[in-house]
């Protein structure tokens, strides 16, 4: 016999598991966050169904627009299992600000994606605060994003992050790598840990095969795994953009996921290959000690994880003390790791 639907309770979205006024709560306080990292071109509000930003035009006189689309991968994880999330956020804006200014893009704006299952206000602005921070560092407005509540979709205590960038570049500015000439220097800046790549092995090693916990002290690393592991992904555009105004950089390569190996050749020009020369910068102990822990073979190791280089510059041969003298002033530790030669977008290891 079916149910009288006039006898049926009514139901609401909350009793789905969407709590619409929580949500406006919280959207409110993201607003106010948000409104500090505002500069001069934003022209929209936050909470409109699409954000506006002018480009300068006394600044750029024919502006290009570059753009990058990135996530956190499975470092979430290790954020929800410690309960730290106010470093996920500045993790994926610096990671996405790399991504362009290797272009030599400035960034001008963020935007970002939280969706979780059940919306925890807390959590929530934790998160963008990271992500407001990170912005107001960089010189980047955070000019809106969307906040998703999925119920069923997440476990408890979950949440998936991604961000999107918008930057602009000088049309005759535009760093494409195709000045790169055989005998041109490749430099490394030193990473911050593992940023924000290599996480499934990492966790693997340390959590499964070592049986560690965060809060395990170990000896190796000198400090906590968890700490270690949560180390924040670090932002080049402050020297950078001081290499790109000198004109003293032909390529650079983000080192993210691939690691040197795959990301290098990126930037190359045809007939045109690299080499670099392993022992000329210091690898940071986790990555030894992950090696050891799991025999992972050296050629896996350069192609998970960034091995203590971040980011790599390619220099002109006769631009190379310009570009050390940029790196000195800006107080940017330098290594010269290899050099360019002729041969087919790849890397060789010496």
């Amino acid at each position: 016999m079916s149910q009288d639907p006039s006898k049926t309770a009514t139901l609401t979205y909350a009793d789905a598991g969407v709590d619409i006024e929580r949500a406006n709560r919280t959207k409110k306080r993201i607003k106010y966050l948000a409104h500090k990292t505002f500069t001069r071109g934003v022209l929209s509000e936050i909470g409109g169904f699409g954000g506006l930003f002018a480009v300068d035009k006394e600044k750029f006189a024919d502006p290009v627009l570059v753009s990058s689309v990135d996530g956190v991968g499975t470092k979430l994880k290790l954020a929800f299992e410690m309960n730290v999330h106010h470093t996920i956020g500045a993790d994926l804006v610096n990671h996405c600000v790399n991504d362009i200014a290797v272009q030599g893009a400035t960034p001008m704006f963020f935007m970002d994606y939280l969706a979780t299952g059940e919306l925890e206000p807390e959590v929530a602005e934790k998160v963008v605060e990271g992500l407001a921070a990170a912005c107001k560092q960089n010189g980047c407005a955070l000019i809106g994003g969307e906040t998703a509540e999925m119920p069923g979709f997440y476990p408890p205590g979950e949440y998936d992050l991604a961000g999107f960038i918008v930057g602009v570049v000088e049309r005759d500015r535009i760093i494409t790598g195709e000045k790169v000439e055989a005998g041109d220097v490749v430099l490394g800046l030193p990473s911050n840990g593992l940023h924000t790549n290599g996480y499934s092995l990492a966790r693997k090693l340390f959590f499964e095969v070592a049986r560690y916990t965060p809060e395990t002290y170990v000896n190796e690393i000198k400090g906590k795994a968890g700490n270690e592991l949560l180390r924040t992904h670090k932002s080049y555009w402050p020297v950078i953009k001081k290499l790109v105004a000198a004109e003293c950089v032909s390529a650079m390569a983000h080192i993210t996921g691939g690691g040197i190996t795959e990301n290098l050749p990126r930037v190359l020009p045809r007939g045109l290959a690299a080499v670099i020369e392993l022992g000329t910068w210091p690898v940071p102990p986790i990555f030894e000690h992950l090696q050891k822990l799991g025999n992972v073979a050296q050629d896996e190791m350069l192609r998970t994880f960034n091995m203590g280089v971040g980011m790599l510059l390619v220099i002109p041969s006769k631009k190379f003390k310009k570009a050390q003298s940029v790196l000195d002033r800006a107080g940017e530790k330098a290594y010269t790791v290899g050099r360019i030669v002729k041969g087919e977008r790849k890397v060789m290891y010496t």
